[in-house]
């Protein structure tokens, strides 16, 4: 192995350097502390657990996303989290069943994935995400995008984020009334994520369907744009199952409460837009900034979560990768000055750094034939140590 080669990472593994690893932990603190301020409570679920418990439920869509290893002391096969949100659901039932009946939980932590979520995207993210468990109405989901703006607000992305919403009851109810097999959904749900007109068109075609479920499915990847949108769905859709008549009306709810809650915010619906499809049972919605197709934040409702740990209940949430968030966006940090001060075997000197130092101030001792870069400096004037403006370096 050459020197170069020692330096190389594997590919989609990264790094933080000390301006964003700066930059990050100041916003992991300002991040926790206002999901706090709402009422979340953080948990720290563990970097490893075993495998058939990490893939139970619906995290069994992330086995081909976790690394896996054979644990030494019990000789059972171990998983290193792809995702947390799996893991705080699975605390959230077991752990904390009886503690509330509305239960909000935060989480950050790294994650590890076998391949990227999409090219150019990390396989180490820091991810942060808060869920409310125990609530089934439109004011959880409210909470969770205002507290999903709130944060990204927080990050440095102020301006001209758009909000992108859909639900996946509106294509499950369609589906279930075309009586549409699963292999025939799943092909229609790929073409539905591609907008490909044509070829739902063709698909829906080759189903030989009835002509009102031809006609409302065909019609779902126009579905999108503003608040209209959903006047238009209740009018092409009319004939739709109950299910699909009530994730119309949960949509407009959420509208309403946005126009509110959210009047800065650019707000797209789009009833195509199953991501989470395989998990998510209602409202799903993704972050964006204007202009960028890739999301900076996503979430949705997930109810039943839990079932698998013998405690089903309702829940919604959001997450996000916090270095990535550090990466892309334009907010510095601020970063403060360092005082330095010259290394001397003086008790007096010892004393004023820790006084200084727990006031929350930086102070580097300068080593022999070495330069600090510090615009102050700790100084002995009248016999007292003092913090003195010198410049930019100083030299030991």
């Amino acid at each position: 192995m050459t020197l170069t080669q020692r330096w190389l990472l594997p590919e989609g593994i990264d790094e933080v350097a000390p301006e964003d690893a700066a930059r990050l932990e100041q916003l992991r603190r300002e991040l926790i502390d206002r999901l706090q301020c709402w009422g979340y409570q953080l948990v720290t679920p563990p970097l490893v657990e075993y495998l058939d418990a990490l893939l139970t439920g619906p995290a069994k869509m992330l086995e081909l996303q976790t690394f896996k290893l054979i644990d030494e002391m019990s000789g059972r096969l171990l998983g290193i989290r792809a995702d947390m949100t799996p893991q705080v659901a699975r605390i959230a039932a077991h752990k904390l069943r009886n503690k509330q009946e509305v239960l909000r939980l935060c989480y950050i932590g790294n994650v590890l994935k076998t391949l990227p979520v999409c090219q150019g995207t990390s396989r180490n993210p820091t991810q942060l995400g808060a869920e409310i468990y125990g609530h089934t109405g439109a004011e959880s989901d409210m909470e969770i995008l205002q507290l999903m703006i709130e944060a990204l607000t927080i990050i440095g992305f102020d301006n001209k984020i758009v909000l992108d919403i859909g639900h996946v009851g509106v294509f499950r109810g369609l589906a279930e009334q075309a009586n549409l097999t699963a292999e025939q959904e799943h092909a229609l749900f790929v073409a539905l994520q591609r907008k490909a007109l044509p070829e739902i068109a063709e698909l829906l075609t080759q189903y030989q369907l009835d002509a009102n479920s031809h006609d409302m499915l065909l019609a779902l990847a126009e579905l999108n744009g503003g608040t209209d949108v959903l006047a238009k769905a209740q009018k092409i859709l009319a004939k739709a199952p109950a299910k699909v008549l009530s994730a119309l009306d949960a949509l407009q709810t959420v509208s309403n409460m946005a126009e509110k809650r959210l009047p800065a915010v650019a707000i797209n619906f789009d009833l195509s837009e199953l991501r989470g499809y395989d998990y998510h049972t209602g409202m799903v919605f993704a972050a964006y900034q204007a202009g960028s197709a890739h999301a900076l934040a996503m979430g949705g409702r997930y109810d039943g979560i839990g079932e698998d740990f013998g405690h089903s209940q309702p829940a919604t949430g959001f997450s996000l990768d916090l270095k990535e968030m550090v990466a892309n966006s334009r907010a510095a940090s601020e970063q403060k000055q360092a005082i330095s001060v010259v290394w001397q075997d003086d008790l007096a000197q010892h004393k004023m750094v820790e006084q200084l130092r727990s006031e929350g101030e930086i102070v580097v001792y300068q080593l022999s034939d070495t330069e600090v870069t510090a615009n102050k400096t700790l100084v002995k004037q009248d016999n007292n140590w003092t913090v003195v403006e010198t410049g930019t370096n100083s030299r030991g």
